[in-house]
């Protein structure tokens, strides 16, 4: 609502239907009060406990808020805004203008039958944007989507997160090979746990216990903990770079060093925006923070399509950007090179990357980001195309990117 400017009504018939089945009758039984005048969205859920609220912070989005706290801000905000941003008439990607190729009629039909749910068992797609050779060349969304609204990313946030530690090995705050810089596993020599690299982090393989499934911290999402005490307590069970395990944790740990290697907390919130967001056009896009300000950037990012494909264009050309340099030489090649253990079934995982090819009916080298509820970031270099696609899936329901991308390939011959 207030990262995206979308109605009540809009959020409760899409984002709080077809969620985890275990919530679903409880929100459905809950009363929310929101209070446009602070922004924020209190519920209560029982009349012994003390209401719960979430709080939007300018520049930083929304955060669950302790037990008791202000509605005041508790991080410091961020000095640009957004949801203000003005539109920027040159064409895309530079800028916010319309279409800028030439729309193959086939791509339209295939357009109806996503739209439709064609490509997935309760698939319910918000948009959808194709690129070739840097150009949209079809785009489409759902009523009371467009090309300014801005949708959770839920687990594409964590290749937003490897590129942003891209950036950082750039600017050589981050050596990859290194262990990870987390202050809580200090001092190293009596934790084994300061023996995790980046490398392993990025990789999902870190060897550490997690009690949920790879994409559910839900203390952090709804009960107001913060990313020091979900991620950094939890104990090795195998040695790090001999195990995948997909987990939100390892994501949160990268960026909680990173944030260690900044030395300095307004420069790490000013970091994704001034060092990716602003270099490459993704003027809508706003990376959440925890009540203590640390980026949950495992799944709270809020983006557009548009800036989405933005990112897959970068990744696309290398990691540089109409001339100049934002990854290093050579780091989205790293980010979609398998190298140890990899999942049991399925797409390959690169670093924060899944790496698709032949088995799923795609070019060899393509890759994509994916988040949960139908996030997608297709990259098929081979062909110069970014397929972005948005949804609201129902948990259990799903979409199927490969074969999508394989048929927009066949429109486009």
């Amino acid at each position: 609502m207030f990262n995206a400017g979308r109605t009540q009504a809009q959020i409760e018939a899409l984002e709080l239907t077809g969620i985890y089945p275990e919530y679903q009758p409880l929100v459905g039984e809950l009363t929310a009060a929101i209070e446009p005048s602070t922004r924020s969205v209190t519920v209560a859920f029982d009349d012994k406990l003390p209401p719960r609220r979430a709080s939007w912070r300018k520049g930083l989005g929304c955060t669950t808020d302790p037990i008791g706290a202000a509605p005041a801000p508790i991080v410091p905000v961020y000095s640009a805004d957004p949801e203000t941003a003005p539109l920027d008439p040159r064409p895309w990607p530079q800028g916010d203008a319309g279409l800028s190729g030439k729309v193959a009629p086939k791509l339209s039909t295939m357009a109806d039958r996503a739209f439709a749910g064609g490509y997935g068992e309760q698939a319910r797609t918000t948009g959808l944007v194709i690129v070739r050779d840097g150009r949209i060349i079809s785009e489409r969304y759902a009523e009371g989507f467009g090309p300014l609204v801005s949708n959770r990313t839920w687990s594409v946030a964590k290749s937003i997160s490897g590129t942003l530690i891209g950036i950082a090995v750039r600017q050589k705050l981050l050596d990859p090979t290194q262990p990870a810089n987390i202050p809580e596993w200090r001092p190293a020599w009596r934790d084994p746990r300061s023996a995790i690299t980046f490398d392993n982090l990025l990789r999902m393989a870190s060897g550490l216990h997690s009690d949920t499934a790879g994409n559910r911290t839900d203390a952090l999402y709804t009960g107001a903990t913060n990313v020091s005490q979900e991620a950094t307590h939890w104990p090795l069970e195998a040695a790090p770079g001999t195990r995948f395990r997909y987990a939100n944790n390892d994501i949160l740990l990268a960026i909680r060093s990173l944030r260690a290697a900044l030395k300095n907390d307004d420069r790490y919130l000013d970091f994704p925006r001034t060092e990716l967001f602003d270099k490459i056009g993704m003027r809508h896009t706003v990376a959440e923070a925890d009540w203590q300000g640390n980026f949950i950037l495992s799944s709270q990012v809020w983006s557009t399509a548009r800036d989405l494909a933005r990112l897959g264009l970068l990744w696309m050309n290398d990691g540089v950007w109409q001339g100049e340099r934002i990854l290093p030489e050579g780091w989205v090649k790293y980010m979609t090179t398998p190298s140890g253990p990899q999942p049991a079934e399925g797409p390959g995982y690169g670093a924060t990357l899944w790496l698709f090819g032949p088995k799923q009916g795609l070019p060899e080298g393509s890759y994509a980001a994916q988040g949960n509820r139908g996030q997608y970031i297709m990259v098929i270099p081979s062909k110069r195309l970014v397929i972005v696609r948005r949804g609201e899936d129902p948990a259990g329901g799903g979409f199927d990117i490969a074969k999508f991308s394989a048929d927009v390939l066949k429109a486009l011959e």
